[in-house]
């Protein structure tokens, strides 16, 4: 208490409240009213009103300031002259404000002074209060100083760390969390470098998410915008790396590339992208594999190629370079569309199989996963035919960018046989017909083939007039399909495969044929090889030099032929194998079938060895090999077929002509052969003079090509002339028989040979132009074997000598009256002449086998001519016997029975003409009428001779000339 009452409570000097009060009084007059006044102011009434009034009555001026000098301004409102009355009468009006004013005061101070006393007695209490709380206050903060000191200090503080080191340790964290952000980049390149696409994106996905948890952070708020930059780098380099798949699939790659993809969830724009891709490629691909042929061919290294647009490229690679170029073209564009095709065998794998679940990845609704497959799997399916097309596009620019007129046939056929296998590869592919590729190889091919037959109709024509038709050895069993030319028939006989498909390398053999039919080109070469690689290795094996001679000069038959022939390098080693066993007698088994030694008659005259060998020429050889040629033209390249088929048809047609116009064209015997040559044989010949034949004469050497300004004169060829080394007019060789022979057969099997390709053909043909192919075999083909007949009618009739045997039948006496039984002597002399026809035919067949119908047309024409000749000899008879007609008939039986011995021929030709003029001389006149009108095959003067020799003496004049003149008639019609 006594603290309290201490003047350490009161630093600023505070009073006790009794100094107080006196502090309180006014420094003015303030004083405490007496009891008087207090008294005398209770006893007077006061009026509240009046009172107010009378202060209301108070000048302004006196509430003015405290130096207001009240006697100074009372003073000076007094005026000039004072007027004691009034004086006093202001005076008491001032004394009564002064009273008012102070009885007011009075009453103020004694209600202020009783409130002050009640407020001063409350302070005190409040004074003493607050002396005893800060006595308790004093106490407490000592108490409360030893409790931080032995309490707050040590476990608050032990809180408080603990909470700091929380918080750092936290800090620490997220600071090693930066840093390993920091550090980031180089792991990002590292699984960049490894092409682990996938990887880098879900970490930098998760450095993101990372990024943005720390992004109060100055550093990482910087470090998000560099993830930010990374990630779109990683999709620029995954961008590279997915058009890295168009060339070179590769099935690891690829699926890093699409998981990459799917975390960044832009599968379809990896789609989108591909196809660009797949584009881009195809146009590189293609431009780099031109270019390079195209500076290597330059052989300089000016830069204008690499700024031509591809199509201006295709104009500058040459002839040699064209090949090997267009093989790496398309074995470039292989590769691409391979890629293609794996990368639909991906997504249908993916596709059928649920992939499994990859921990860290962000999981895809189904619903969006079946949006990404059914887009996919759409855009892969539309973008087989935009593929296809730039392909085609690609290489029809470089078909059409060179002109192959003049290419070579061997390699124009690999050019045919390349683009064959890629519109292959283009139907399996997208199932497509290569509209576009099929448009531009047919025109290239239409240019081709009509420079090129022209060329060889040309080189046909030189082959034939420089032929000497003498025989080209072959092996016995000979026939197309052993020359490289028909090898595809050997190979498959379906006419839609192409050559290359047809002939297995090395590599395809290991497949069974079943196999290699169900496997399709992209299951086939899936993992390695190309389909257009064969091309090359297949080309050395089957070029040969088709026009390589293959006659032979030497007199020794057996041994110089088939030497010369097996060293040729034009002979196949099979071949070549057959003339060994030939030359060394041992003929092989294959070469001699039952039927084939049964065949071989007397009549065959097959008196060399190998005697059942086909009939040909080199000429003819050629021609086959030709033939080959234009059907693998056509078999690669079926919209020309029908030109191809109409070419080969002329090849027929111009050697046919040609073997006619040498060998059966003769006027003066072409008219006595009756019959020789059918209507149908005369329409193929003048149909063949018509088309194909130049019948300007514009001398020797005309081209083909600058034979006339026509289109259609350059279509033709000038008629072959023979050659002059064949002599046909020597007897001894039968008047060139042997050359004949040559000509006709290997003719006949020439038409052979195309009878065997007429279902081929026929395959080959569009329906449209069936009739001209069927027209072609039963108008022309069928009729090679009709051509024997005027062919060998010139050799009968010049083999015996039918002019002498008619002078010894003049000199026969016919009139005789007596039977005779020895025949005439012109009996023995035709048959001489047959005998010494017979030896000759027998002479020529050492050189050239004769085969059996051959020698049965040469023995019938000769036995026709014989006994037409006869006839002939009895219808120049003068005057006749009844003895002299069986002296005839005695005649003719000797001839006959002498004739059999020396040929097989059975019934004899012509006997019944003959026996039958014979017979009419014993005809009445009534029957010789009959006998005229139904034998016209007797001439006007052989029927007259009937009627004036045999029936002369028996009729009268009028009834002979009624017979001549029934004969005049039937002869009528004829002139």
């Amino acid at each position: 208490v006594e603290k309290v009452k201490g003047s350490e409570y009161f630093p600023n000097g505070l009073k006790s409240p009794q100094e107080s009060i006196a502090d309180l009084s006014p420094v003015e007059d303030f004083r405490i009213p007496s009891k008087e006044e207090m008294r005398e102011m209770r006893e007077q009434p006061i009026d509240p009103q009046a009172e107010q009034e009378i202060i209301n009555s108070i000048q302004e001026v006196y509430y003015s300031n405290d130096s207001f000098d009240m006697v100074q301004h009372e003073l000076e409102k007094l005026p000039p002259e004072l007027n004691l009355q009034e004086l006093e009468e202001y005076r008491d009006q001032l004394k009564r404000q002064q009273a008012a004013v102070k009885r007011v005061t009075l009453f103020t101070q004694c209600e202020w002074i009783s409130c002050f006393l009640q407020e001063l007695e409350r302070v005190t209490s409040l004074q003493t209060n607050l002396q005893l709380a800060a006595v308790i206050c004093t106490n407490a903060r000592r108490q409360l100083s030893i409790s931080k000191e032995d309490f707050t200090e040590a476990s608050l503080g032990l809180l408080a760390n603990q909470r700091r080191r929380h918080l750092l340790t936290g800090l620490l964290k997220s600071l090693r969390t930066i840093k390993t952000l920091q550090r980031t980049d180089v792991r990002l390149s590292e699984m960049l470098e490894e092409e682990d696409y996938p990887g880098a994106i879900q970490l930098c996905l998760e450095c993101q998410k990372a990024a943005s948890t720390f992004k109060h952070y100055s550093c990482i708020s910087e470090l998000n915008s560099k993830l930010q930059d990374t990630l779109e780098q990683i999709e620029e380099q995954l961008d590279v790396a997915l058009s890295k798949t168009c060339k070179h699939f590769d099935v690891s790659h690829y699926t890093r590339v699409q998981l990459a993809y799917t975390l960044l969830e832009k599968t379809q724009t990896a789609m989108d992208q591909l196809h660009m891709h797949f584009t881009q490629a195809i146009h590189n691909t293609v431009f780099q594999v031109v270019l390079g042929y195209v500076e290597l061919c330059a052989g300089n290294a000016d830069t204008k190629f690499q700024k031509m647009q591809y199509k201006d490229l295709c104009t500058h690679i040459t002839q040699d370079s064209y090949v090997p170029c267009l093989s790496d073209l398309c074995k470039a564009l292989w590769e691409v569309m391979l890629s293609y095709h794996r990368t639909m065998q991906w997504h249908e794998e993916q596709d059928n199989e649920e992939p499994p679940p990859t921990t860290g990845m962000p999981v895809t609704p189904i619903s969006e996963a079946v949006v990404d497959h059914s887009y996919v799997k759409k855009k892969l399916e539309h973008g087989l035919t935009r593929i296809w097309q730039e392909v085609q596009l690609k290489v029809k620019a470089y078909l059409l960018g060179t002109d192959m007129s003049n290419f070579k046939y061997d390699d124009f056929i690999v050019v045919l046989d390349v683009i064959s296998r890629l519109m292959q590869v283009g139907e399996e592919f997208c199932g497509s017909k290569s509209e576009l590729l099929q448009e531009s190889i047919k025109r290239q091919s239409v240019n081709y083939f009509k420079n090129y037959h022209r060329t060889r109709l040309e080189e046909l024509r030189m082959f034939l007039e420089n032929e000497t038709w003498e025989l080209c050895p072959v092996k016995s069993n000979f026939n197309i399909a052993q020359l490289h030319e028909f090898k595809f028939m050997g190979q498959s006989r379906s006419p839609s495969v192409s050559p290359s498909r047809q002939v297995l390398s090395s590599q395809d053999q290991v497949l069974s044929s079943k196999d290699q039919e169900v496997l399709s080109l992209f299951q086939h070469f899936s993992q390695e090889g190309n389909p257009f690689e064969r091309h090359i290795d297949n080309k050395d094996e089957e070029t040969e030099d088709v026009l390589a001679s293959n006659g032979y000069e030497s007199d020794e038959l057996e041994k110089c032929v088939y030497q010369d022939y097996d060293s040729d390098s034009d002979v196949p080693d099979e071949l070549k194998q057959d003339y060994v066993d030939e030359q060394t007698g041992d003929v092989p088994l294959k070469s001699a079938s039952r039927e084939t030694l049964r065949s071989r008659k007397k009549s065959d005259y097959s008196l060399n060895k190998g005697s059942n060998a086909p009939i040909l020429t080199n000429t003819t050889l050629n021609v086959i090999r030709l033939v080959g040629k234009y059907i693998q033209m056509m078999n690669i390249l079926k919209p020309i077929a029908f030109d191809v088929i109409h070419c080969v048809s002329q090849l027929f047609d111009y050697y046919l002509y040609a073997v006619y116009t040498f060998f059966g064209r003769n006027d003066m015997y072409e008219s006595s052969g009756p019959g020789l040559i059918s209507s149908r044989l005369r329409t193929t010949l003048n149909r063949i003079q018509e088309s194909l034949i130049q019948m300007d004469s514009l001398g020797e050497g005309s081209s083909i090509v600058h034979s006339g300004p026509g289109e259609d004169r350059k279509e033709k060829v000038p008629s072959p002339h023979l050659s002059q080394l064949v002599v046909l007019t020597a007897s001894e060789t039968l008047y060139g028989l042997a050359q004949r022979v040559v000509a006709t057969e290997s003719l006949v099997f020439l038409a052979e040979q195309f009878e065997f390709l007429q279902s081929h053909l026929d395959t080959m043909m569009p329906a449209a132009k069936k009739p001209f192919l069927q027209q072609f075999y039963s108008q022309t083909v069928s009729t090679a074997s009709e051509l024997r007949k005027p062919i060998y009618w010139v050799v009968a009739a010049k083999a015996l000598d039918y002019e002498q045997m008619l002078l010894l039948m003049a000199g026969v006496k016919w009139d005789i009256r007596e039977i005779m039984s020895q025949h005439n002597v012109y009996v023995d002399v035709l048959l001489k002449e047959f005998e010494e026809f017979n030896k000759r035919l027998g002479d020529v067949s050492r050189h050239v086998r004769v085969p059996l119908p051959v020698s049965n047309v040469l023995w019938e024409h000769c036995i026709r001519l014989a006994n037409r000749t006869l006839v002939e000899g009895y219808g120049n008879v003068k005057k006749c016997s009844n003895e002299g007609r069986a002296l005839m008939q005695l005649d003719f039986q000797q001839f006959l029975m002498k004739l059999e011995k020396l040929t097989d021929m059975r019934p004899i030709p012509d006997k019944d003409f003959v026996e039958t003029y014979i017979k009419a001389y014993y005809l009445t006149e009534n029957d010789m009428e009959q006998f005229i009108k139904n034998h016209r095959e007797y001439s006007m003067k052989q029927l007259a001779n009937l009627v004036n020799v045999c029936l002369g003496s028996h009729i009268n004049k009028k009834a002979r000339q009624k017979l001549l003149a029934a004969i005049d008639d039937i002869d009528r019609p004829k002139r």
